[in-house]
C-alpha cells in the first residue's frame, strides 16, 4: 500500500535518476523560493500521486521513478515564468512555455499511441494533469484572496465623513460596528500573511470560514 509514495523515489539505473534530478535541479529551486519548501514538497507529491493514479487506470505494469513529479515541476515553472529562456543542450534558447508544451504534446501522443520503450508515458501525463489541476485550483483561490485583501484594505483606509450632529445611540452603534470590523480585518490580515508564508493548504477550518464570511459580507455591501 505504500508503493504509490515510494515508487517516485526509485529508479531503474544511473541515467534514469540523473536526468530526473538534473531537471529538478534546474526547475525546482525557483519554485521553492517562490512558494516555500512546504508548499513545494506538497506540490511535488501531488504530481507524483497523479502519475501513479493515471498509470493505475491505463496500464498493468509496474512503474518507478520521479518523472511524474518532475514533469509537474516543469509545468509549474512554465506557468510561473512562461517566457523564461531554456537553453536546449546549452545552446538553443526556447521559451519555457513552448518547451513544456512540446513535452506535453509528445507525452500525450506517446501515451495513447501505445509507444513503450520502457517509458511510463501515462505517469508523465498524470504528473502534468495533476500539476495543472492543482495550480489552476490554487490560482482561482489566490485571485479570490487577493481581491478580498484589496477590498479589506480599501475599506480600512477609506475616509468616511461624519455628521457633526448624531444621536448618541447611533454613534455608539457605529463605534461598535467599527470595532468589530477592525477586528475582522485584523484577523483577515493574519490569515493572508499565513497564506503568503505557507500556502492555502495550511489554513484551519476556522480560518477558511472567516475568509468566506468576510468575502460574503463584502459582496453584500
Amino acid at each position: 500500500p505504500w508503493t504509490p509514495l515510494t515508487y517516485m523515489f526509485l529508479h531503474g539505473d544511473f541515467w534514469h535518476i540523473f536526468m530526473n534530478m538534473l531537471v529538478l535541479f534546474f526547475f525546482g529551486p525557483p519554485l521553492e523560493s517562490k512558494w516555500g519548501s512546504k508548499e513545494f514538497i506538497r506540490y511535488y507529491l501531488v504530481c507524483g500521486f497523479g502519475g501513479v493514479a493515471l498509470s493505475f487506470v491505463f496500464v498493468s505494469y509496474s512503474i518507478i521513478g520521479a518523472s511524474a513529479a518532475v514533469y509537474g515541476v516543469m509545468l509549474a515553472f512554465a506557468m510561473a515564468w512562461p517566457d523564461a529562456p531554456i537553453y536546449v543542450w546549452g545552446i538553443f534558447p526556447v521559451k519555457a512555455k513552448w518547451l513544456v508544451g512540446f513535452f506535453v504534446l509528445i507525452t500525450f501522443t506517446n501515451a495513447f499511441s501505445g509507444a513503450g520503450g520502457g517509458v511510463a508515458h501515462f505517469a508523465h501525463l498524470g504528473g502534468f494533469a495533476a500539476g495543472f489541476l492543482y495550480l489552476k485550483t490554487d490560482w482561482r483561490a489566490s485571485q479570490a484572496i487577493q481581491s478580498m485583501e484589496k477590498a479589506a484594505r480599501a475599506r480600512r483606509f477609506a475616509i468616511v465623513p461624519r455628521e457633526e450632529r448624531e444621536a448618541a445611540t447611533s454613534d455608539q452603534r457605529r463605534r461598535s460596528d467599527d470595532t468589530s470590523e477592525k477586528k475582522a480585518l485584523d484577523a483577515v490580515d493574519r490569515v493572508l500573511d499565513k497564506i503568503s508564508a505557507e500556502g492555502m493548504g495550511s489554513l484551519t477550518e476556522q480560518e477558511r470560514k472567516l475568509l468566506d464570511e468576510v468575502s460574503k459580507k463584502h459582496r453584500t455591501n
